[in-house]
């Protein structure tokens, strides 16, 4: 697809509350390529890591060519017991689409030899929502006139004891991309919260250097995810105008650094949509590929989000990648890459959602909102919680003479990044998956 055919005028929203000054710069920016900083360029502060990781991937990638690929190559990748990068291609191209079924089939076989029929549970939670960043399919963006909140470390805790008192045992923490607002301290010391009430840790916030990473991990975090968003270079130039997420190679390299900081594993993802989504998913596996190959005791995971519409732009959508090309992309995601754990997010449907964990995703999240600060508000009316609700709350206070609390949850709270499409509360996830025959998985690591 050409610049034109990406129908890239969908993602430009002016505020009225933008000074003249301010517009004038935004509008420049989005319109003069030479107004705008260069994207490969690392900006003051960024560290840079020698490593070979980039040009293997993008070598396959910038050179692939997924019309070439037959129904007899599709047909050779579904027959082999171990998938090389090449079989990987042609499940990624359309020769694979007539055979979904049978890719379905091979990937359920992987997921039940590797994962058995466990679902593994856990939720966002997003501490603040300052930006610095254009990215203009984002609902953070600098730009977007949006309620902007930074949860206080009390109120953070609090949201944390809400999700864990309903039983979770994994959380992950994000913020929007500011540095100014959401310090490498700040993030720590919510870490530090976070490693009291759960047994799994884990951030998607901006990129970091290797120091701030090893911080990070010693405040109790045990992952990192970063999401690409997309690997397509022109595409990145033209949808990150501004901000330290404009660096590519920086956040390229960014779950290497968060690697070599002493993480347990890491998260990847493009965002599909953006760019050619089969050259984004192709980039993304072989990412997880030569990294795991380069660091074998890590844990990966894959992603796989569709571009949602925004607060204050409802025309944001994920153009050709529609359910049946999201499911091709995962079903080859877990034929390539069988141990890989696959997360499929709130993007998507619950019906699409609960089709998938049977077949190839081994991970989704539940309870999920991507404002700030209404954790509350989901879980106290959450009548499926499976170990606590606002009924029984309100029945022990007052067998203990105690006034039932009033305070509204909607004081303090910051607007959402995307909107989602399945909003089950984790009671009412937590008893579907199970009624689906699946076994769901709070938390399986023994800490000694």
């Amino acid at each position: 697809m050409s610049e034109k055919e990406y129908h890239d005028e969908r993602y430009f929203i002016d505020s009225d509350t933008l000074s003249p000054e301010a517009l004038e710069r935004k509008h420049r920016i989005e319109t003069d390529p030479s107004a705008r900083t260069n994207h490969m360029e690392y900006m003051k502060g960024m560290e840079v890591i020698k490593s070979d990781i980039h040009d293997k991937v993008m070598g396959h990638v910038d050179s692939v060519d997924f019309s070439k690929y037959t129904a007899r190559d599709v047909k050779a990748a579904l027959e082999r017991d171990t998938c090389t990068v090449e079989d990987f291609k042609a499940l990624l191209s359309p020769a694979a689409a007539p055979f979904l079924e049978q890719m379905a089939q091979k990937a359920k076989f992987e997921t039940s030899k590797h994962f058995g029929n466990t679902v593994y549970f856990f939720t966002p939670l997003y501490i603040a929502n300052y930006c610095e960043n254009y990215c203009v399919y984002c609902g953070f963006n600098c730009y977007n006139h949006i309620k902007r909140v930074q949860l206080s470390l009390e109120q953070v805790e609090r949201e944390m004891k809400i999700i864990a008192d309903s039983g979770m045992e994994e959380v992950l923490i994000l913020t929007g991309e500011s540095r100014a607002k959401s310090s490498v301290e700040y993030i720590g010391d919510a870490c530090k919260i976070a490693h009291k009430y759960f047994r799994m840790v884990g951030v998607e916030v901006y990129p970091m250097n290797t120091d701030e990473y090893k911080y990070l991990h010693e405040c109790g975090v045990d992952y990192v995810t970063v999401f690409q968003e997309t690997y397509d270079k022109v595409r990145y130039e033209q949808l990150h105008l501004l901000g330290h997420k404009r660096v590519y190679p920086y956040r390229f390299d960014s779950q290497e650094r968060a690697l070599l900081g002493g993480m347990r594993g890491c998260g990847f993802s493009a965002l599909l949509g953006l760019s050619d989504f089969r050259k984004d998913a192709l980039a993304s596996a072989l990412h997880v590929y030569y990294l795991q190959k380069k660091y074998p005791h890590a844990e990966m995971s894959l992603s796989c989000p569709r571009l949602r519409p925004i607060v204050n732009n409802d025309k944001i959508n994920p153009l050709d990648v529609h359910e049946r090309e999201l499911c091709q992309i995962l079903c080859a995601y877990r034929i390539f890459l069988p141990f890989v754990g696959i997360t499929v997010s709130s993007r998507e449907s619950k019906e699409f959602r609960n089709g998938i964990v049977k077949i190839c995703a081994t991970k989704i999240s539940a309870g999920v909102s991507t404002g700030i600060g209404d954790h509350e508000s989901k879980y106290k009316m959450d009548s499926c919680n499976p170990r606590t609700t606002e009924e029984n709350a309100a029945k022990a206070a007052a067998q203990k003479g105690e006034a039932v609390p009033t305070e509204s949850a909607n004081d303090g709270e910051g607007d959402e990044q995307f909107e989602i499409n399945d909003s089950r509360s984790f009671g009412t996830m937590y008893k579907d998956i199970s009624n689906e025959g699946l076994q769901p998985v709070l938390n399986d690591y023994l800490y000694v």
